[in-house]
């Protein structure tokens, strides 16, 4: 059987004449394309390696957990082959992805930390900044600064220089790499009992191993092997989790038509049924509430984009380009929105990891349930619909007499970025596949792990971020009106175990496989677990499980995790942590008389989290932004009489209310103010002053934060009183 070829509208320039050849380009020296050292390391494998062979590690895939895996395995002295459809390494972390997920950065180690610090180590060089000056860059990243000098690692970066640390990681350690290879997912698995002896790929090359490693988003190597693996959402009851499944009502973020001032018709003439549905709006109804489905969350593109004229290139006008696709964004641009530049975060040299937000955006939701267990013929339909659909809209805003001029012309500053992906005409090598099969293994992690309600046993690495799930369809509410369903935002409260069971099949199944990607997991676990730096965590935990149950000539369910766990302390992972996160502010530093969020009264909803710097004690709260309004925390002290200066701890975002109402009860009465919850103050940081009043000795000072009428996020972390007169 022949080979498949690459996916036609990404990689039409490799079709056409093949990748450049070059010497590989040390990252030291890198500033432009990786295109050479992709090239170098090709031409390299096809001159030295040729398909096939015996080797002790077989890693199937080519993304960032997959070449982690391999470093690890050749640094434990073991032969290592990766075989991989793509063409480039790195997958997401070198595919538009250099807006790092990190959560707390502190749980990150070994060979994934290594990653970061190389990075860092690029960016001190001054020709590392073409279109830009590092100082006009700035520092701002998710949540903590971009660049941690003192740590010696850098969270944000340019695609190319990530895949040229992921060429540097294999060059230097001698590992063989067979591209655009492909998985034959039919009849390309050989085991015997539970025991995987070979792959074969579709061009009918055979990989012979001790261990395999299945690397892919897919989870192909997995379910070819016949593991047991799950697609879509779970029920609530299944694993008894609040947020999985149906989640109808339930809106985090800002990515639902809730944020706007008025419902929107999904219909073609609005308000008229009969006249059909705008495209991309499903006629199905939503499901039952915390039902299980098949629904799998929307995928994109993370695009890299320059509004630096010089390396800027217009949006491209796809072919079979309709701007009916793009009617209801029209409405939603009608409607007044105006946030399409609020994920356009800024990577170096004025360019940017642009993802989704909004209630319509570079989310194509619905379009991709088939992908995970589709064909390769199929999934390249599915990754060249989203091509259209993301370069569609693109177009649209920038062009379109439909949409409004100031958007048009905001819009139309922008354009690809020239320097990047420089073979596949700038657009991204890889999709975002935020989820696809996951496995159902030897230990299922799921929210109730993440969350803290029950111990994580055999830790092998740790997460830290927002259970964070995009939406998974776009429907009609009984009312009339469109609306998205399936975005999740549950912060986690603190990092969080990864157990070792979870990259682990049931022993019957296969018992000499490990999966670090399509992890053993709830969907809404996987929310979390899905972020770029922990499948490094668990590509390198996987590799090395795959080397000690190679020396003791083992099921890799037998390795002793005593043994596993003492490698990985030694190669530098994190798996415990119960220290502080360096993002926080101890109460017994700060001056006055201060009540933390842990001491507040609750009413309503109230979500814990980390995620932005600079917080107190142990976090703070936010109420997850929901429809309807109602929540309050009410702070209470007891003070000495006297004229206190009142003031609010809260962490600033765009995504913050404007208009918080605050309630001081003091000796005269009430007062209410109203606060910016998007603007920090400068001076006073983390605190907001609402005021000076005077208080009693003999009733209770108390601060109310409520939700009531507020147009997005409320926070709050303290309250904090300071005397000004006795």
């Amino acid at each position: 059987m022949s080979a498949i070829p690459t996916y036609p509208l990404l990689f039409s320039a490799r079709r056409q004449g093949g990748l450049r050849m070059a010497p590989l380009l040390l990252l030291t020296t890198v500033v432009a394309s990786v295109a050479a050292a992709t090239g170098s390391t090709l031409a390299a494998n096809a001159a030295d390696s040729p398909p096939g062979g015996d080797y002790d590690v077989v890693v199937y895939g080519g993304n960032a957990a997959a070449v982690i895996a391999a470093v690890e395995v050749a640094q434990s002295g073991k032969s290592v082959v990766i075989v991989c459809p793509e063409t480039h390494l790195g997958g997401l972390t070198s595919g538009g992805l250099g807006w790092t997920d990190t959560g707390n950065k502190a749980v990150i180690g070994g060979l994934a930390r290594e990653f970061y610090h190389r990075v860092w180590r690029h960016y001190q060089q001054d020709e590392a900044w073409r279109w830009q000056s590092r100082d006009s860059y700035g520092n701002r990243g998710q949540g903590s600064p971009a660049i941690d000098g003192e740590n010696r690692t850098q969270w944000i970066f340019e695609p190319h220089v990530a895949e040229a640390v992921f060429e540097q990681f294999v060059a230097e350690n001698d590992i063989t790499v067979q591209r655009d290879a492909w998985l034959d997912r039919s009849g390309g698995i050989v085991k015997q009992g539970p025991r995987i002896v070979s792959i074969t790929t579709t061009a009918g090359d055979t990989y012979r191993g001790k261990v395999f490693i299945d690397a892919t988003y897919e989870g192909d190597l997995m379910a070819a092997a016949g593991v047991d693996y799950h697609v879509g959402r779970e029920s609530t009851e299944t694993y008894g989790e609040k947020w999985n499944g149906v989640q109808t009502g339930v809106l985090h973020h800002r990515h639902h038509f809730g944020v706007l001032p008025v419902g929107i018709s999904p219909y073609l003439v609005p308000d008229d049924p009969t006249s059909g549905l705008l495209p991309r709006i499903s006629p199905d109804p939503p499901g039952e509430f915390g039902a299980g489905d098949h629904r799998v969350q929307a995928y994109c593109f993370r695009l890299c984009m320059t509004d630096h004229a010089d390396n800027r290139i217009p949006f491209p006008r796809p072919a079979g380009y309709d701007p009916a696709d793009y009617e209801l964004l029209g409405r939603v641009f009608d409607a007044g929105w105006r946030e399409m530049f609020d994920k356009f975060d800024p990577i170096p040299n004025r360019k940017t990891d642009t993802n989704n937000h909004g209630p319509f955006s570079s989310d194509n939701i619905g379009f991709n349930y088939d992908y995970p267990e589709a064909t390769y013929e199929r999934r390249r339909e599915i990754i060249d619909e989203h091509v259209r659909y993301q370069q569609g809209l693109l177009y649209f805003m920038a062009n379109d007499p439909r949409v409004p001029a100031d958007v048009r012309e905001a819009v139309s500053r922008w354009g690809l970025a020239a320097d990047e992906f420089t073979d596949t005409d700038h657009w991204p090598h890889q999709i975002y596949v935020r989820e696809a099969r996951r496995m159902v293994g030897r230990y299922v992690m799921t929210e109730n792990e993440l969350l803290k309600r029950r111990p994580t046993p055999e830790s092998i690495g740790m997460g830290s971020y927002t259970i964070d799930s995009h939406n998974v369809q776009r429907y009609v509410t009984p009312e009339g009106f469109v609306q998205n369903e399936g975005d999740i935002g549950v912060p986690t409260a603190g990092p969080y175990e990864i157990a070792f069971g979870s990259i682990q099949p049931r022993p019957e199944q296969a018992s000499n496989l490990l999966v670090p990607v399509a992890v053993s997991s709830s969907h809404i676990a996987f929310g979390s677990i899905r972020m770029e730096p922990v499948f490094m965590i668990l590509g390198q935990s996987a590799a090395a499980a795959a080397v000690l149950a190679i020396d003791n000539d083992a099921a890799v369910q037998d390795v002793a995790y005593e043994d596993l766990s003492r490698r990985l302390v030694e190669a530098g992972q994190i798996l415990t942590y119960d220290g502080p996160t360096g993002k926080g502010i101890a109460l017994d530093k700060l001056d006055g008389i201060v009540v933390d969020d842990q001491q507040a009264e609750r009413s309503g909803e109230w979500q814990h989290s980390t995620s932005l710097a600079g917080w107190i004690h142990r976090g703070y709260l936010h109420d997850g932004n929901p429809a309807v309004k109602s929540a309050e925390l009410t702070f209470t002290a007891e003070l000495p009489a006297g004229r206190y200066r009142v003031e609010l701890a809260f962490p600033a975002n765009p995504n913050r209310a404007t208009n918080v109402p605050v309630t001081i009860r003091h000796a005269g009465g009430d007062t209410m103010v109203k606060v910016n919850q998007r603007k920090a103050d400068e001076s006073a940081q983390p605190f907001r002053s609402l005021g000076e009043f005077d208080f009693a000795a003999d009733r209770p000072a108390t601060v109310i934060v409520a939700n009531q009428g507020a147009d997005g996020y409320v926070v709050a972390d303290a309250v904090r009183w300071v005397i000004v007169e006795k």
